[in-house]
């Protein structure tokens, strides 16, 4: 079909896809754009020799992605909640590949900065870490304070995924050329970065505080690329579609209902996640969001525009927040 399609042509159809929404971000647009762009599989990507942590690696996403990394030949450290949780990713990893696999698995609990900086101090003795992805995350019913007094939903997505790239800089820029990768959500899009509101002071809702912090997780991915950027690191944020995972069957059972029947799996969803990770075949981006391996915009809706100054001032409340400055480190560039 690639040969029959133009560029404009196949640019015309992803075009028209992104404006429905609906079309874009379920099966019908991933299926598409697999057949108009003709896509390579990952299963032909070649991961061998790369070392690769996912976070939240033992359900939905996290896992298809483990898998499909572990299947390219690249050595996964599934990063999870317990030792119970651990073993029973490594077995089904293992089950899945046919090439001999070298998995291992670390725990830790991003709801715990201190979990997080011991979680740093283990990864950043193995030789190399080619790309860290950020996956884990859930949609919290209630508003809660964690051990460290931030709010969950904004330190389970935003504080400790900054925490921990903060403490691999060197190893990344080590390995570099390397890549941090954020899965992000379709429900950024309704909402605006604000950093005095991304931990939902105000009022709480589970998928207001979701939004926000997915909202937050974007700005932040251009923040690094702008300040680490130099450094030999790709800062990528990436959209992954509607996928039918265990979070959305838990936090959002009427939403499943209604859209179950287009949903993507969690294989389809992780595609552009694993294909970044293995790619030096993609385009290396500036903090870009990525949706079905092509760049996207950051905004849908004219009033969720990021004000120009927020990203910096994200970025000085998490160095407060978390206790730790990467750019005292590592030489950052600094705030504009």
């Amino acid at each position: 079909m690639r040969d029959a399609l133009t560029p404009a042509a196949r640019r015309a159809i992803d075009a028209a896809l992104e404006a429905t929404v609906v079309l874009s971000f379920s099966r019908v647009g991933y299926e598409v754009r697999r057949r108009t762009d003709r896509w390579t599989p990952l299963g032909e990507l070649d991961g061998r020799g790369r070392t690769v942590v996912v976070t939240g690696a033992n359900s939905g996403l996290g896992l298809a992605a483990a898998k499909a990394l572990a299947r390219s030949g690249a050595h996964v450290v599934a990063v999870v909640r317990s030792e119970e949780k651990g073993r029973a990713t490594l077995a089904e990893v293992e089950a899945t590949s046919t090439a001999e696999v070298a998995a291992t698995y670390e725990v830790a609990d991003l709801a715990d900065l201190a979990s997080v900086r011991r979680l740093a101090d283990r990864l950043a003795e193995r030789s190399r870490i080619d790309a860290l992805i950020h996956n884990a995350g859930a949609m919290f019913p209630e508003r809660a304070l964690t051990v460290d007094g931030l709010e969950r939903t904004y330190q389970v997505h935003v504080a400790a995924p900054f925490l921990l790239t903060s403490l691999l800089l060197a190893r990344l820029e080590d390995s570099a050329p390397s890549r941090v990768i954020t899965v992000t959500s379709g429900g950024m899009y309704a909402e605006r970065l604000d950093a005095d509101r991304v931990d939902s002071p105000d009022r709480y809702s589970p998928t207001l505080a979701y939004a926000r912090a997915k909202r937050a997780q974007v700005a932040l991915t251009g923040e690094w690329a702008r300040r680490a950027g130099h450094l030999g690191i790709t800062f990528d944020v990436v959209h992954p579609g509607w996928a039918d995972t265990p979070g959305v069957v838990a936090s959002l059972p009427g939403f499943h209902r209604l859209t179950s029947p287009i949903l993507r799996d969690p294989v389809e969803g992780a595609d552009s996640v694993v294909w970044l990770a293995l790619g030096d075949l993609c385009e290396r981006g500036d903090g870009r969001l990525w949706h079905d391996r092509r760049p996207r915009g950051a905004h849908r809706l004219p009033w969720t525009r990021t004000p120009p100054t927020e990203p910096a001032r994200l970025w000085r409340r998490l160095v407060s927040d978390v206790g730790f400055d990467p750019g005292s480190e590592a030489g950052l560039a600094l705030d504009p």
